[in-house]
């Protein structure tokens, strides 16, 4: 098991809804080697969207999910996964994953979750762990429809 420490940026946009006052989104990951507090830290604010940066989460990286990590790194933008929970005034972090299957198990259970682009510095480290730990499955041999075969077998 390997670990990433980052911080995720969390956005809160007003909606002009009848129903729904405000969207909320993971909208970044970022490293955060040298983020001191984990606490939420407000980093913009405007009229129709605020954001915060919240820390002390680290994306950990596991042999039995390489085949995942493959899949998100093979794909034309990788993503790192945030789950989140609305708490209150915030939606705060549950988890992060750069694990496609992960991602879609939390998605099956009910759960939110945003994809967010994966940044370079992550993205090169996945890549290096992906180069280390995947092992493509061994090809199958497909036995296509030979008529001869079948009336080989049927005689």
């Amino acid at each position: 098991m390997e670990k990433f420490p980052v911080a995720v940026v969390m956005e809160c946009r007003r909606l002009n809804n009848p129903w729904v006052d405000e969207a909320w989104e993971a909208v970044g990951v970022v490293p955060a080697f040298d983020l001191a507090d984990p606490a939420p830290v407000e980093i913009v604010s405007e009229p129709d969207r605020r954001q915060w940066r919240i820390g002390g989460w680290a994306i950990e990286l596991f042999r039995d999910e390489a085949d995942n990590y493959f899949l998100n790194m093979s794909s034309p933008i990788p993503k790192v996964f945030v789950m989140w929970r609305k708490e209150g005034e915030l939606a705060l972090p549950a988890a992060v994953s750069a694990s496609y299957g992960e991602a879609a198990r939390w998605l099956d259970s009910g759960e939110q979750v945003d994809g967010v682009p994966m940044s370079r510095e992550i993205a090169d480290w996945v890549g290096d762990f992906v180069n280390t730990h995947y092992k493509p499955a061994p090809r199958k041999k497909v036995r296509r429809n030979d008529p001869l075969a079948q009336d080989r077998g049927r005689a």
